[in-house]
């Protein structure tokens, strides 16, 4: 059925772009191609594990009426390197979807290389008025804050995968009403991979110029999910947070309920300068058995935190219009660790961006005091 579902979307994707090959206006084409490298070790004096790939996207639109938007986007990855030989589950791990359709294909799966094609958008849009109904893969979001996100229920998201801008979608349908251009109401249904159901609503209006929200639903059939959120501005600072509370229910096999909270302020100097803190609260954090995990594809709103406290610091500046310098660092206090990432963003040509970014943690990791470098090479042509 669910296999159904999909070769029904694509027929009906095929037979509007054939159809738009006459009426260019009713299809919309894009993406980008980049090559990535990185390099994976403790110190430098140490073995480096070398990894490459290059990732294409492409998106397309339809439009076969004035309400309707058929949405199609696909990610291609073909990756080589040390870490197919290294662990074993790296090939799974990629060919991994969590969402009710399995869409993820892994194509050639060799001890050397893994060409992986990913369907992470497929949806169906409809407009009437102040009401809006979408159905298929496609991506919630009810985040407020910057950085982490409790308030995100149905496809969180790591803030260390910065080569997935898209970030994840879930299968979902989604039912929005918009009375005003302040206010909305919506109503959200989504299944994972294991057919366990995920539905909440969302009231978002907005009080002496402060944005705020308020829902409720459960997750994953096992959590009552109560959450808040608030954006607004003091000056020149923009103030951001969320709070979300996960309470467990029935014969959920979770043994405490879950409450993370973040807040944070943010500030644009100038066109140049910008500069963002976060703090995170969670009552219940999640063990660090590796750093993998704050990769991981498994990622929810109630994982996010991996110490009591989480503080977040990250700086911006653009010394001209062709290039960005960045410098992010964590502190967790539980892990007795941080991470500190400094990046760096050159335009090549037009489309064609340069991008270095390095990503260092150190902490205690299962008892033992323990550091990993990360650093990435990426050149990337958007079209």
């Amino acid at each position: 059925m669910k296999k159904g579902i999909l070769l029904t979307l694509a027929a009906v994707m095929l037979t509007l772009s054939s159809q738009s090959q006459e009426r260019p206006e009713k299809l919309s084409a894009g993406g980008y191609a980049s090559w990535l490298h990185n390099a994976m070790f403790e110190t430098p004096s140490d073995i480096w594990i070398n990894s490459s790939m290059l990732h294409n996207r492409l998106n397309f639109k339809a439009y076969p009426g004035r309400r309707t938007t058929i949405t199609l986007e696909v990610r291609n990855r073909l990756i080589t390197g040390d870490m197919l030989l290294l662990d074993p589950s790296y090939a799974s791990s990629i060919g991994y979807d969590q969402g009710w359709v399995d869409m993820s294909w892994n194509i050639v799966e060799e001890q050397s290389v893994i060409f992986n094609t990913f369907i992470d958008r497929a949806s169906i849009d409809f407009t009437a008025g102040s009401f809006q109904v979408r159905a298929g893969r496609q991506r919630i979001n009810w985040s407020q804050a910057l950085v982490w996100n409790p308030n995100d229920i149905f496809n969180t998201y790591s803030y260390f995968d910065f080569d997935y801008i898209e970030r994840p979608g879930s299968d979902a349908v989604r039912v929005i009403w918009a009375p005003g251009a302040s206010s909305a109401a919506e109503i959200a249904v989504k299944a994972d991979n294991t057919g366990a159901v995920t539905a909440a609503a969302l009231w978002r209006f907005s009080l002496l110029n402060t944005d705020l929200q308020f829902l409720a639903g459960e997750s994953d059939e096992e959590m009552v999910t109560l959450g808040t959120g608030w954006s607004a501005n003091a000056g020149s600072y923009s103030l951001r947070g969320e709070a979300t509370w996960f309470l467990p229910f029935g014969d959920s096999s979770l043994d405490r309920g879950t409450v993370i909270a973040t807040a944070g302020v943010d500030r644009v100097f100038s066109d140049k300068f910008t500069a963002i803190t976060q703090l995170m609260y969670s009552n219940n954090p999640v063990a660090l058995d590796s750093f993998s995990d704050f990769y991981r594809g498994g990622l929810t709103a109630r994982s996010l935190a991996f110490s009591e406290f989480t503080l977040l610091g990250q700086i911006s500046y653009s010394p001209m219009p062709l290039l960005s310098l960045s410098l992010s660092a964590i502190w967790y206090p539980d892990l007795k660790g941080y991470y500190a990432g400094p990046s760096v963003d050159f335009s090549l040509a037009e489309n064609v961006d340069f991008s270095f970014v390095w990503q260092y943690f150190e902490s205690i990791v299962s008892g033992e005091e323990t550091q990993l470098n990360l650093g990435f090479i990426r050149i990337k042509y958007s079209f």
